[in-house]
């Protein structure tokens, strides 16, 4: 049963067992386990950056395709909920109407981008997905009357999902039954059927051809594989999932704008965290979303204490001031590529990520 559930991809290692374990066990009962909204919005955020950051490993990880247009199919998601609350109201017919409308505009723009890999070498392919998703957040951020513009757009969900709705005047465990809860086990259960839905694709006969296509993509020709089809249906599969994971930080922010979907750093966010967890396993966009996330929310919180700990020592107090968060959080990213190059889980399974060798189109 277990083989079927996770598509026969165990974590090889006791460790990583436990760590994934944990993750889940902690994910699960987050709400209970960690009181706080600020505990529980990090919590519905690595949920939607698993998502996110497997979709992307399915195009650099599995297949070899580097693309930095990951995030404007990542706002599309959230776009398409946005506006579709905004004009239709606050109703699960407007989330459907919106999550479809942005599937089918990210599949025609995932298909357009993929067979630009007919004629662009990988360097220059990214170099255009770079631009395509520039272009994009400077059109979201000029379309006032549609996107909201600068400012973005706030929505209403349906009620079900709305914190002020209680379902019992007694709270469970410390913590109260209402809409927002409800909200976060719906994002849990989201990305726990598209962490397994990807782990069946990667798995499948056409994830292990996708694997042949990024080792040695001449060869994959050679025996047959049509190199093209098989890269531009990852892109849009890659989509796809991105888009879900944008719907679903729009759901539980109900707001959207560019900074929030469509900014170059939420991109730099998710090619750290393929990094750290372990670029080619679904895995480690779990581990590495868990662990960037929480160091990016707790490292200002960690050095506060720090600080206050050293304060008679004037230079060692100014170090770990909370203002230097960006600091040690880049000196925590450089100790973990230093030492462990092939990221958490590669470290763990004792693999090594190879990248593609043939250096041509993505």
């Amino acid at each position: 049963m277990l083989t079927r559930i996770l598509s026969g991809d165990f974590p090889r290692s006791r460790t990583l067992a436990v760590l994934l374990a944990l993750v889940l066990i902690s994910l699960t009962f987050a709400p209970f386990l960690f009181p706080g909204m600020k505990a529980l919005s990090v919590a519905a955020k690595i949920l939607v950056f698993i998502v996110l950051v497997a979709s992307f490993d399915l195009l650099l990880g599995y297949t070899g395709i580097v693309s930095f247009a990951h995030t404007m199919f990542f706002g599309i998601g959230a776009y398409g909920i946005a506006i579709s609350a905004s004009r239709l109201g606050a109703g699960w017919n407007s989330i459907f109407v919106g999550l479809a409308g942005a599937l089918v505009i990210s599949t025609v723009l995932a298909l357009a981008i993929g067979l630009f890999s007919l004629r662009v070498r990988a360097v220059f392919f990214a170099m255009i997905t770079l631009a395509v998703a520039s272009a994009f957040q400077t059109l979201a951020s000029q379309l006032s009357d549609i996107t909201g513009g600068e400012d973005g757009l706030t929505f209403k969900l349906p009620q079900l999902l709305s914190p002020g709705l209680e379902f019992s005047d007694q709270p469970f465990l410390g913590v109260s039954l209402n809409g927002r809860l409800l909200c976060y086990y719906l994002l849990f259960l989201t990305a726990v059927v598209l962490v397994l839905a990807l782990l069946r694709i990667v798995n499948s006969p056409f994830g292990r051809v996708l694997q042949a296509i990024r080792e040695n993509e001449f060869r994959a020709e050679a025996i047959g594989y049509r190199v093209v089809v098989y890269r531009t249906t990852a892109a849009v599969l890659s989509a796809l999932f991105a888009t879900i994971a944008g719907a679903m930080l729009a759901i539980w922010l109900r707001y959207t704008g560019p900074d929030t979907t469509l900014s170059f750093e939420v991109m730099i966010d998710v090619l750290l965290i393929v990094v750290i967890g372990g670029m080619g396993s679904i895995y480690g966009a779990v581990v590495g979303s868990v662990m960037f996330l929480i160091a990016q929310n707790y490292l200002q919180d960690l050095l506060a204490v720090t600080s206050k700990a050293l304060q008679g020592i004037p230079f060692l107090h100014d170090l770990f001031s909370p203002d230097r968060w960006l600091l040690w959080l880049g000196v925590l990213f450089v100790l973990a590529v230093y030492f462990i190059p092939n990221g958490v889980v590669g470290r763990l399974r004792g693999t090594q990520f190879l990248p593609s060798n043939s250096g041509e189109t993505p």
